[in-house]
Order: C-alpha cells, then structure tokens, then sequence
C-alpha cells in the first residue's frame, strides 16, 4: 500500500470508514509522484488504540460527515478563542501556523489559564508531521530497524504520550487549568452550540448533533483531529531537503558535511533517534517517536521548579499516571520531530535552552564539560541536576554523550555549525517568510542563565535496557497540566 493511501487511512478515517460514520473522498496520488514520496510510514492499526478508540468513531450522528467538512469546522475550530475560560486563547494561540503549528515566541512554556497568567510545566510542541504517531505502546518492534528487537516505550501524543489519538490530545488542552481551562468538555460544547458555529455543525452532522454532550463533544473533537491530518497544513513535505530526496535539488557544502554529522554514529548519531531517511516508502519524520532520558538541565524559570521536591519525570509522573511503577522510564520524555526546527525558539520537554547552537553544545559537552550545563552545590557541579539521584542511571550515554570529563566534545564549533545549516533545510518552504533565523532576544519568561550561551536533539534511546542499566527507586512530583 503506498504512502498516501495510509494517509487517507489514518486512525480517523480507517475507524469511521469502518463503522461507517465517514465518507473519504481523498485521491489517492499515482505512486512515484511527489506526494507518495513525500507520505510518512503508516501508523498502527486503528485497534490499538483500544475499545475507547473504537467507541469514539463509532456511528453516532444523523447525517454522516465528510472529511472536507469537518475540515473546515476543525480549522475554525483551531482558530476559536471563545472556545477557552478566558475568550483569548485559541488553540493556535499556542500552535501558530507560522511556526510549524508550534509556539511563536521564546517562552519557555506558555501562558494561559482562566486570566492569561497560568505557567504551563512543558514546552509547547509542533503539531506538524504528527500524522503517522502510533497508539503508545511500552513495546514496540520496528521492522525497519530489527523486529526481532523490543524498541522499548514508543508513540502516543504529548511529551509523555498520555494521548493515544489527536482527539485525545485535543481534549487536553481544551480542560487544562493551565491552557484553555474549561471545566469539562460539556463547557466547550456549549460554547460552540451558542456560538457563530452552530448552524454549520448542525448541517454538517445533524439537526441534533448537540442533543447530548457525548454526541456534540464526538462531533468538535473528531474536527479538530480530522484538521490535523489536513496534508497541506500538517504534512506537506516541502522543505529543501524533501526537495533534495525527491532529486530536485542539491544541498550546499556545509548542509551536505552536517548531513553527514548528523548520520554519523561516532559524531552526532542524530539519525538514531531522528531517522533522516527513506523508510516504509515514505520520507522521513525525523522521529522513531521512542523515549529518551537526556538529562537536560532543570529550567529555574518555571514555576513549578520553586519547590526543590518537584521532578517532571516525563512517562512516569506527574502528569501521566498509569507508570509510575516503571521506576526505568523515569526521566524519558518523547523525541520530537526535528522538521521545522529551525523555527524553535524553545527546546526540550522544559523549554531551557533557546538557540540550537545552544543545543547542540549541550549534546557535545554534556558529559565532557558539565560545570557549563549544571547548578553547582556543596559537594561540587551536580550532572542530570532535573533528576533525582535514584533515576540518574536512566540517562543515555550513547554517541554524542559518554565521554570522560575534561575530555575533547563530541562535535566542534564549526561542525555544530554544518549540523545547524542541515536542520535549516528541514523548514517548510510555506514557513521560510517566518523563519526565525537571526534568533529576535527571548520573549519574558525564557531561561535567562541559557539566554545567551551557546539546540536539536539527537541521542540514542536503544540500548538503555542493557544489564548496565538498573532499575531505580520510586517516586513523581505533584501534578500540573501540560502536554
């Protein structure tokens, strides 16, 4: 099956097709054409994502919907800020378009909440190249690399995967005291029932499509998500370097030699985490959508990090909650797309750094030069100091991490800086006019000890499971709301 026939079989539509809830009126482009080239690997099969998966797409409304429409609702939609506690916020308050659906500012996290003034815990990611996420799973066996070989925690929405669909993720942000700040989802259809919306909605599903909350609250989450597998907003695959797969173009001398860093298992060993290639027929995501413990440094300028107990551990707390007993998994959080990376102005799970230059010294002098990254205490510079003692043996230490202190980085100046001019070929041509290249000074609120120091992550997750690798002690922070 080529890769856009599994586009247009995504979760959404393979679900409702299969009810049949949905009419899919996608062409499916000839193979060989750009598009097909352009199609990521598919995702899982729809049932994985469970019985709750199946029962959101089953056939609930009065007139059956089609994908252009709920296209439309799902953009207006996206674009609402009625549709939040305060009538400011919109989803794409935090999602601009203009920056790969990710945030528009150098914010560590951002602000949102009933008055505008509540601090998320996590930075804001991109929702482009989303489309072919799995359903998570803490066993994940990838044909393309050995499936023979258990890939360890993989996929799911947000930072730690709690969101197995784009409706699930949807959700969130929609009732997070921090973000949107609806008390339910009961709220919000009101919201849309009485609004500028309501009569499309009901041409759209039926006359009684808000009769009760589950069908009207099926009808504005199932819009959003269809939005969001939109190609042209989501996954256009129109950067230089999707050019330059394509035979289209040619990359310049130092894109070419960061390419080749950046692949290199001994140099940067990017591509380990962020597949640069062609697989499954599809161009790259720049993601195996694994885990991975960095050991970023603890950002002091978010709120939460005030009290010295609390630890955002990622997959096992505070805000994911079914894990907890995974003791291994603390400190992993999702690896992130790198496409439109460039356009980033705040990088990792806690937003602390804020260039990539900055980044990517980090991945090269993490280990080498630790008094750079880490708070020093009492007893001398504290490495993986956003961890406690008991999780620090999760951290990877693959290539470009693992080196002895005092000994030679990883990647040099120049070599961060060809790694730097590749990951710009990763921006989208519809997204160059809103490049952030020349990095405007960080918005209130960023990291000040990293405003300045000198981005993309490129670590290795597999392997961690190895006997050096001891399971550590219990243990999560206090809750907040973030993704």
């Amino acid at each position: 099956m080529s890769g856009p026939v599994r586009l247009a079989l995504l979760i959404v539509a393979v679900g409702l097709m299969a009810t049949g809830g949905i009419q899919v009126s996608h062409a499916a482009p000839a193979a060989g054409s750009a598009a097909t080239l352009g199609a990521g690997p598919a995702p899982a099969a729809a049932s994985a994502g469970g019985a709750a998966t199946r029962s959101f797409y089953a056939e609930r409304f009065s007139r059956r919907p089609t994908v252009a429409a709920m296209t439309e609702l799902g953009r207006r939609l996206f674009f609402e800020p009625r549709l939040s506690a305060s009538g400011k916020m919109a989803c794409a308050t935090c999602h601009d378009p203009a920056f790969a659906y990710g945030p528009p500012n150098g914010r560590s996290t951002q602000l949102g909440g009933p008055d505008l003034r509540g601090v998320g815990l996590r930075a804001v990611p991109a929702l482009r190249y989303l489309q072919t996420v799995p359903p998570f799973s803490e066993h994940h066996f990838d044909e393309a690399v050995d499936d023979s070989v258990d890939q360890g925690p993989t996929g799911g929405h947000g930072w730690d995967g709690r969101a197995d669909t784009a409706h699930d993720q949807a959700r969130l942000p929609l009732t997070s005291k921090f973000e949107m700040a609806n008390p339910d989802m009961e709220t919000v259809v009101a919201k849309v029932a009485s609004g500028s919306l309501a009569a499309r909605f009901r041409a759209v599903f039926g006359d009684d499509v808000f009769a009760d909350p589950l069908r009207g609250s099926t009808a504005v989450l199932l819009c959003l998500e269809v939005f969001q597998q939109s190609p042209r907003d989501f996954y256009p695959y129109a950067s230089r370097y999707d050019a330059y797969l394509r035979r289209q173009g040619t990359l310049g001398p130092a894109e070419q030699r960061g390419l080749a860093l950046f692949n290199d298992p001994r140099k940067g060993n990017c591509a380990s985490c962020h597949p640069s290639q062609i697989r499954h027929d599809g161009f790259p995501g720049f993601t195996d959508f694994g885990y991975n413990a960095l050991g970023v440094p603890r950002n002091h300028a978010l709120p939460a990090n005030a009290d010295p107990g609390f630890h955002d551990l990622g997959l096992c707390g505070p805000l994911r909650t079914d894990l907890g007993a995974h003791p291994e998994y603390c400190g992993e959080f999702r690896v992130p797309s790198l496409r439109n990376v460039a356009l980033r102005r705040a990088f990792f799970h806690n937003g602390v750094f804020h260039r990539l230059e900055q980044v990517l010294a980090f991945y090269a002098e993490r280990d080498t030069n630790p008094g750079k990254w880490y708070a020093r205490g009492a007893a001398g510079v504290e490495p993986f100091d956003d961890l406690p003692a008991a999780y620090r043996g999760n951290v990877n230490r693959a290539p470009p991490f693992g080196r002895k202190p005092g000994a030679p980085p990883a990647l040099r100046g120049d070599e961060i800086r060809d790694i730097i001019a590749f990951l710009e070929t990763l921006t989208d041509a519809d997204l160059l006019k809103g490049s952030t290249r020349g990095r405007p000074a960080p918005a209130p609120g960023v990291t000040a000890r990293f405003a300045r120091s000198s981005g993309p992550p490129s670590a290795r997750r597999r392997g961690r499971r190895g006997p050096d690798r001891a399971p550590s002690g219990p243990g999560a922070g206090a809750a907040r709301s973030d993704g």
